[in-house]
């Protein structure tokens, strides 16, 4: 199953993760250092929900911001 929102159609966004090194400015140090950049993915909140997909009771996938919105009628 891939990792798509059946009815907004959101999808992981790609990212970096940042590893800072030292002490900041504010706390009395030189300031932090940057000493890795690797790359991530932000996947989206998404959870399995059975629901009338054409008049049909259906098993999607469906991010949890559909839910709250009242976007998806539930079985």
């Amino acid at each position: 199953m891939s990792k798509i929102c059946a009815i907004c159609g959101k999808k992981p966004v790609a990212g970096r993760s940042i590893v800072r090194r030292g002490k900041s400015k504010k706390q009395g140090g030189v300031g932090l250092k940057i000493t890795g950049i690797s790359p991530r993915r932000f996947l989206p909140n998404l959870k399995t929900v059975r629901a009338v997909v054409d008049g049909a009771r259906k098993r999607i996938r469906v991010c949890v911001k559909c839910l709250k919105a009242g976007k998806v009628i539930k079985m």
